[in-house]
């Protein structure tokens, strides 16, 4: 890791920081996915969500049956209508995850010192002696000395809400904990994580696959989000499900690392994935407090220089209960962006927290404030140093289209693409001003039936800072003979006009294909 990897533009005048946040249509270059729940699942509410700039909507199935989120989508789709703003669907799979069922959902509570018995018997009821869990395996995997953290949906790391068990002893099945801290926990489900442990199930279960080949198919999904993602054989196991679906070959999957396991094993998994989801929840007691920071930046770090979107979870806890972030978690979204973040991952924030739409607002307007401090000349030096020379021909001409737009102070890039490729290599040098990627849609075929290509790779831009895909019409196609796809670049200056990031006189940067060569050129606007 590099000692200047602090990216802040110097110098940053003292004023700036007392004036008051603008306005604007694109609310942050940074994106924001949202998780729908019980507080976020209503048309108002999600229409509300995607104005404060919430640009994917993930569907966590670790809760919920397949009715309940489908019905939660269809009101996406109906705001999306309304809005006419964008939004890609992730789903996010259950994965291994250790859960404590309470069928009374009578609140908890755990005194410290006192003991509880894990017990594989889910037959019996939730109390403050005993916990049944939904994993035969535990007492096999753990040995006395061991921890074991217990929340609802993660633990928060909360003294009150979460508990903190050391491991006593083993009595065949079950498992003896010492409670370490006095907690109450509330809710039907709680969440079991036991730190630096090998679970021996399966990356994606029987239950994920089933959700996948119906939910998934039916609504052909944007991103999947592979939870505790261990190796890269996990990847390429879930890609190799995903293909035989037919519909689903082109979903991208995001390798969620949540363990120790998984970052041992990141170098393999990046080069696999499609992107990353860090998941600091686990992954953050998995580590020492005094680690975390560093895990961030480095694995940041390697998928930027990859070019593969990077997705930083768990920033603004207590947003679930307050109108208002802590300083430090504030300032902890401020440093995920300067680190180079593609999006921030809202989870209980969202999901089941009291202002979704305020959280989604408030994290869109830190994000834009650091974006503004954000070193992009260091950056930039830095990854075409990385990149080394000489340069695939693609690498260069993305390269070459921000350097040019930096120079001329253009207001945009406009980035004509058939697979998206172009574009987020464009994104990948973190450009000072929007990717418009209009994505100029293929007519393809499997034999039985003919349909164009696009939706899916405009929709897979809303995860990638800095990129703002529009659906081109198909009458246009991407490669031109002429130099200047005139109707096409026509449509997307309008739109951007009509966004309000370009305006009579400014300078836009356009990348195109023109016939088999890619070119780079700028243009002025007139009145």
């Amino acid at each position: 890791m590099h000692s200047n990897h602090l990216l802040v533009e110097e110098p940053i005048r003292m004023a700036s920081i007392l004036e008051p946040s603008k306005a604007s249509f694109f609310p942050a270059m940074t994106k924001i996915v949202g998780t729908l729940g019980p507080n976020s699942r209503s048309i108002e509410v999600i229409s509300a969500c995607l104005k404060a700039g919430m640009s994917v909507a993930r569907f966590d199935f670790s809760l919920g049956d397949l009715e309940y989120h489908q019905e939660t989508l269809e009101n996406l789709k109906g705001a999306i209508k309304s809005t006419k703003k964008l939004c890609a669907v992730m789903l996010d799979t259950a994965g291994p995850e250790l859960t404590v069922v309470n069928k009374s959902e009578q609140p908890i509570s755990l005194k410290a010192d006192e003991t509880v018995t894990l017990t594989p018997d889910e037959g019996q009821e939730a109390s403050s002696e005993v916990f049944p869990i939904n994993f035969d395996g535990l007492s096999k995997a753990v040995k006395k000395g061991d921890t074991i953290f217990i929340g609802q949906y993660l633990f928060t790391g909360s003294e009150t809400t979460s508990v903190w068990l050391e491991v006593d002893q083993v009595k065949g099945d079950d498992v003896v904990c010492v409670v370490k801290n006095s907690a109450t926990l509330t809710g039907s489900l709680f969440t079991l994580h036991a730190a630096q442990i090998h679970i021996d199930l399966p990356t994606l279960s029987d239950k994920d696959k089933e959700v996948i080949s119906t939910w998934g198919v039916k609504n052909k999904i944007d991103f999947l989000s592979l939870s505790f993602t261990r190796h890269a054989e996990d990847v390429r196991e879930a890609r190799e499900f995903l293909c035989k679906l037919g519909d689903l070959s082109q979903t991208q999957i995001f390798a969620k690392i949540e363990s120790e396991e998984g970052l041992t094993h990141f170098d393999e998994i990046l080069q696999e994935a499609d992107g990353i989801i860090f998941s600091r929840g686990n992954l953050g007691i998995d580590l020492p407090p005094e680690k975390v920071f560093l895990f961030q930046k480095v694995v940041v770090h390697k998928c930027n220089m990859a070019g593969k979107p990077a997705v930083v979870t768990r920033v603004v806890d207590s947003m679930t209960d307050n109108l208002r972030p802590t300083r430090a978690e504030a300032t902890d979204v401020a440093n995920a962006v300067l680190d180079g973040t593609d999006a921030i991952l809202l989870g209980a924030e969202t999901l089941r927290g009291l202002y979704p739409i305020e959280t989604i607002s408030t994290v869109g307007r830190i994000c834009a404030e650091a974006e503004k401090v954000f070193n992009q000349d260091l950056y930039f030096k830095r990854t075409v140093k990385f990149v080394g020379e000489p340069m695939s021909h693609l690498e260069s001409i993305a390269s070459s289209a921000v350097r040019a737009a930096i120079k001329v102070k253009a207001s945009v890039i406009i980035c004509f693409t058939s697979s998206g490729r172009a574009a987020r290599l464009i994104a990948k040098y973190r450009p000072t001003m929007p990717v418009l990627s209009v994505v100029i849609p293929r007519l393809k075929t499997n034999q039985l039936k003919w349909s164009f290509s696009g939706a899916f790779e405009a929709r897979q831009s809303l995860i990638v800072r800095g990129l703002f895909p529009m659906l081109a019409d198909p009458r246009h196609p991407a490669e031109s003979t002429n130099a200047s796809n005139e109707s096409v670049l026509k449509v997307a200056l309008d739109h951007g006009k009509a966004s309000g990031i370009v305006k009579s006189h400014d300078r836009v940067v356009i990348c195109q294909k023109v016939g088999d060569a890619s070119v780079v050129k700028i243009i002025e606007l007139e009145d």
